[in-house]
């Protein structure tokens, strides 16, 4: 039990000082987390955070969200999404700051990932219209795939289908991901 509570401890400190956790399970069956992943090694990205640029991106968000204002509007119409979910998950994601980088690579206002990027068809994770239209995409899948249960689409915005279904679709139990779906329903029902 006591390798399980160190770990359980190390991660929780690590999400605090706002490291990607990445999780390996060898052949033997033992489990490895990092915030360091070694190449040649088959690391799954379980706990991505936000990017180290976040609380100074705080301090600009009121402009940056008028700025950007129009284009989410514009993406919510395109893809019949609440404009207010956008909103949410891009001030939880990046706080309205189009070239955030996190540590795990995720890019720009929505924060995707290079295979998330790659498969909505967007080629420039930095530009923000592509970002928020693959993002907003993204999201709308997940709540197709999840009955429309905001929930469990928040969950996997953040730690990926795969990890939501793995739980027999639930809120898996990663304190970064629990933390962040709290974060942006408080938010979108605040706006």
């Amino acid at each position: 039990m006591k390798p399980l509570l160190i770990a359980t401890l190390s991660i929780a400190l690590i999400t605090d000082a706002g490291a990607d956790i990445f999780k390996y399970t060898d052949p033997s069956g033992r489990v490895y987390y990092t915030d360091e992943p070694k190449k040649g090694f088959d690391y799954r990205l379980i706990i991505r955070t936000r990017p180290r640029t976040y609380k100074h991106d705080l301090k600009f968000m009121s402009g940056n969200k008028l700025k950007f204002n129009d284009l989410v509007a514009k993406a919510a119409a395109k893809h019949q999404m609440d404009p207010k979910l956008l909103h949410a998950v891009i001030q939880a994601e990046s706080a309205y700051n189009p070239n955030a980088v996190s540590s795990a690579g995720a890019v720009g206002l929505m924060q995707l990932m290079p295979d998330t990027a790659r498969r909505y068809g967007v080629t420039d994770r930095r530009d923000a219209e592509q970002n928020v239209d693959g993002g907003t995409r993204y999201l709308k899948d997940l709540l197709a795939m999840f009955n429309s249960n905001l929930t469990l689409a928040v969950a996997g915005y953040n730690a990926g289908e795969g990890a939501v279904m793995k739980y027999n679709n639930s809120v898996p139990p990663y304190p970064e991901t629990r933390n962040y779906v709290q974060h942006v329903m408080a938010l979108y029902r605040k706006s």
